[in-house]
């Protein structure tokens, strides 16, 4: 049997993805019409032999999380649970800390995936190698250019049995143009590293703290107090991907990722993916309604690469490409909305114009991913694309370009650059 970890996080993480995680945790956030996790759990459970999928982080167990479980469990008719970390545990602590509760029924191996990456998600052929040559260790990587693998954990492998000789956390120099996907294949053995760290953490701290337990010794890095304490040793090894995948760090990310998904979809979920209608909207490259279906009045033009929410309204003349537009939104007649995200019900009126300012791979580079940089440079608001926060009123004839506008807000003029608190 097998199971499956996603690594959820906290309301401490995702700093960057407001103000839209201010309405939703940030895992829950929909790409490509499903909440983020959701294509996690679709990969998982199309796994043979998988028995359990086990939900590990910091968030409370609030209702839109009970909510989605119970529509998961349903849809998947698999056992999938949270379990909340007593506090931050790292990439690693939480695994330690429900080592019981993820051997239970002692599964042959487990997968660890985090849950803000986008991936088509190689499973099964991750699960062919471990049983082909069993480890402690597997990990999924993929290539990147000199410059951005600076920003990810680098991999050095042997190219003749991928194993993995050395890693390095974020290197302040090139070490390897193999980089770490954030999703693992472990044997039950791969949990003892995890106890030697915990009690050298506990150790460390009671020479430091004399009344016992120290509070973070339950703290664990993945990859730097085991892959980079391991590599070399026999116990760590890489399979290569070469499909599709992304970090989703922030909301411009959220966006290529969304792109990305909805690629996919005419192979995966050709369902999911809107038609065209007599007298409906013109089409344009792969979109999404959500259900039920919105208002659309006459002939807008969607896409390519725009997910709907449902209850959305979109009125004549409407110009909508490469965004999301979330539930209970209405666009205005001859409204242009151009890679953005259009928070829960808001508002955008007749001729106005909200747009930014895609942050993109460089599409003459195989190996290029998304930046994943700061919102601001010397004080200044970057280029990036625009958010509207949850029921945001944009008025007639206005442009919104670049900028943040934070949920409830009413603006009265034109922003360039600019977060409007």
């Amino acid at each position: 049997m097998l199971k499956a970890v996603i690594l959820i996080g906290g309301p401490q993480k995702g700093t960057r993805f407001r103000p839209l995680s201010f309405e939703v945790p940030k895992p829950l956030f929909p790409v490509a019409g499903v909440p983020m996790i959701q294509h996690h759990i679709e990969a998982c459970a199309q796994v043979p032999g998988m028995q359990e999928i086990l939900l590990i982080g910091f968030y409370q167990p609030d209702e839109p999380l009970t909510r989605f479980l119970e529509a998961a469990q349903q849809e998947f008719n698999l056992p999938i649970r949270y379990l909340q970390e007593f506090a931050p545990l790292g990439t690693g602590g939480g695994l330690y800390h429900f080592r019981d509760q993820i051997l239970a029924g002692s599964p042959e191996a487990f997968f660890v995936l985090n849950a803000d990456v986008c991936s088509d998600f190689p499973l099964s052929a991750m699960l062919d190698v471990h049983r082909h040559q069993p480890h402690p260790f597997l990990l999924l990587g993929t290539t990147a250019n000199r410059t951005q693998s600076l920003n990810y954990g680098c991999i050095v492998e042997n190219p003749q049995t991928h194993e993995v000789l050395h890693y390095v956390e974020k290197p302040s120099t090139f070490v390897s143009d193999i980089i770490n996907c954030g999703i693992y294949l472990f044997s039950p053995e791969a949990l003892k590293p995890l106890r030697d760290v915990f009690q050298r953490n506990q150790q460390d701290g009671q020479l430091e703290d004399s009344s016992g337990l120290w509070p973070g010794a339950g703290t664990i890095r993945l990859e730097q107090d085991v892959f980079s304490a391991l590599a070399g040793q026999g116990q760590i090894y890489v399979h290569l991907t070469d499909g599709i995948w992304s970090q989703i760090k922030s909301a411009g990310s959220a966006l290529y990722a969304s792109r990305l998904y909805l690629s996919q979809y005419q192979l995966t979920h050709p369902e999911r993916l809107a038609k065209h209608t007599p007298g409906g909207p013109r089409i344009r490259g792969d979109w999404i309604w959500g259900p039920p279906r919105p208002m659309v009045v006459l002939s807008p033009q969607l896409g390519p690469n725009v997910s709907i929410g449902e209850g959305v309204t979109i009125g004549e003349g409407v110009r909508l490409r490469e965004s999301i537009v979330l539930h209970g939104a209405t666009l205005q007649e001859h409204t242009c909305v151009l890679h953005s995200i259009v928070g829960w019900g808001s508002t955008v009126g007749r001729w106005a114009r909200v747009e930014g300012t895609p942050n993109d791979p460089n599409p003459n580079d195989p190996r290029a991913h998304m930046d994943s940089e700061s919102l601001f440079k010397d004080g200044k608001l970057l280029p990036a694309i625009t958010i509207l926060g949850c029921r945001v009123r944009i008025p007639a004839e206005v442009l919104i370009l670049n900028s943040i506008v934070l949920p409830h807000k009413e603006l009265s003029r034109s922003f360039t650059n600019q977060i409007i608190l």
